[in-house]
């Protein structure tokens, strides 16, 4: 049950990601934009096979990511590097950081 927790909240966290990106970006940058966050679940996922760990772990990652990006910057993801600064990419790096640990431990241990 907590693995088909996992994919729901990757699905909806890769969505919101995706629609917040369509709204905020603007310019030459946004299809690059677009097109690495379309490729990125496919190749995360098949990077991690690749290497033996599976893809499980690969989904909590991305999950915590888009989710620590999302409440970092306020659901406007534009703003970790044009407004934010190196302070607001540590707080995303260190909310990944303990929202992986977390949800890892969860996974594995209920």
């Amino acid at each position: 049950m907590t693995v088909l927790v996992v994919w729901v909240l990757f699905a909806v966290g890769w969505g919101a990601v995706l629609l917040a990106l369509r709204r905020g970006l603007h310019g030459p940058a946004r299809g690059p934009a677009l097109f690495a966050h379309v490729a990125t679940p496919a190749g995360t996922v098949l990077f991690f096979a690749l290497i033996g760990l599976g893809s499980l772990y690969a989904t909590i990652a991305l999950t915590a990511e888009w989710w620590a990006l999302l409440v970092v910057t306020g659901f406007r993801p534009e703003r970790l590097l044009s407004t934010g600064g190196l302070g607001r990419l540590a707080a995303w790096a260190a909310a990944v950081s303990a929202a992986t640990g977390a949800a890892t431990w969860l996974v594995f241990h209920m």
